[in-house]
């Protein structure tokens, strides 16, 4: 079994923190998004990944090389985004003598018993129950209860059942030809070409897939879902950081991912804080935020923010969404 992993996107919705930083590796409860299913993958015997770059792709490229570098791994660029079935298709090549693929999206974390699924006689659909069908793929059902129809973010949705960016597929020469079916006639949905429409074929072929549902999903994509996720995982236990340094003057109110290298002083951090390798902070109190690498806070009250690395602030009580390599000043003339 192959794995793929599409990370070409730009990750608009985080702005402007990922116009430095693709989304991938914004660290959530101490990690990088993309080592969650990438150590998930591991874990189930998965050794073989093809990772589809794009924006922001020698980042991704060099962390996954030094992080990882036991796994047999090929990186492929999607010079121009076409959309998710467009980004597999530019693999194909690499993936087309595999007696079964495992697509994961690298910008989601998720709570599943991935060995149920890697021996489940069937391809398989990762799903789960949603509020507004309309923002995702949908997948319905028969009467049976097998899969009969996914939709790429339907109108008038006939399912509440989404799709949450995960797909074992065995009949890996049926997806290659729905890729190139759809792709040579230019068959697109909003602009692009989904993976959601290249499963559809599938299906229309006589491809039976079987919808699993996830126990938790955690789509990483906007600032407000990043903090919401980095809370819940600090709550679990392998997250929070536990044998911390004194720092000078400072409480920790647990739970606390706190990077190595980091200068804490005069501070309050946590509950909830996720914080970088090597950041300094003084005179703050930081809690339900993520602090990139090498930050540098000073005088701040920080609440439901994410900061990206090598950012300055000083002097400011406010809700933030900053990206990297950034400098605020918010003190006064006097100060």
């Amino acid at each position: 079994m192959k794995a793929i992993i599409p990370v070409a996107g730009a990750g608009t919705r985080l702005r402007p923190l990922t116009y430095t930083q693709p989304k991938p590796l914004i660290p959530v409860a101490g990690k990088p998004i993309i080592s969650f299913l990438i150590e998930q993958l591991v874990d189930v015997g998965i050794r073989d990944f093809i990772f589809i770059i794009g924006y922001l792709g020698e980042k991704i490229k060099h962390f996954v090389e030094q992080t990882y570098p036991d796994l047999n791994k090929t990186f492929v660029t999607q010079e121009e985004r076409l959309g998710s079935a467009h980004a597999i298709w530019m693999a194909k090549e690499n993936f087309k003598d595999a007696d079964e693929v495992f697509v994961f999206f690298g910008d989601i974390i998720i709570d599943a018993d991935f060995q149920k699924i890697v021996n489940h006689p069937q391809s398989c659909l990762g799903v789960k129950k949603v509020r507004d069908p309309r923002e995702f793929g949908v997948v319905e059902f028969n009467m049976d209860g097998n899969v009969s129809r996914v939709v790429e973010k339907p109108k008038i949705p006939k399912s509440d059942m989404a799709m949450v960016g995960f797909y074992k597929i065995k009949e890996v020469s049926s997806l290659i030809d729905a890729l190139d079916f759809n792709i040579e006639h230019n068959l697109r949905s909003n602009g692009e070409f989904p993976l959601t429409d290249a499963l559809m074929r599938m299906i229309e072929k006589g491809v039976p897939f079987s919808a699993i549902t996830v126990d938790n999903w955690f789509n990483c994509g906007k600032k407000e879902v990043l903090l919401e996720t980095n809370a819940i995982l600090l709550d679990r236990e392998g997250y929070a950081s536990n044998d911390l340094p004194n720092y000078d003057n400072s409480i920790i109110i647990h739970p606390v991912s706190i990077g190595q290298g980091c200068q804490i002083a005069n501070s309050i951090i946590g509950p909830h804080a996720t914080i970088g390798q090597n950041a300094v902070i003084t005179n703050a109190i930081i809690k339900n935020s993520i602090i990139g690498n090498y930050a540098f806070i000073k005088e701040v009250i920080l609440q439901k923010s994410v900061v990206g690395n090598d950012t300055a602030i000083t002097g400011l009580r406010q809700s933030l969404n900053i990206g990297d390599n950034t400098e605020i000043d918010f003190s006064s003339p006097e100060g």
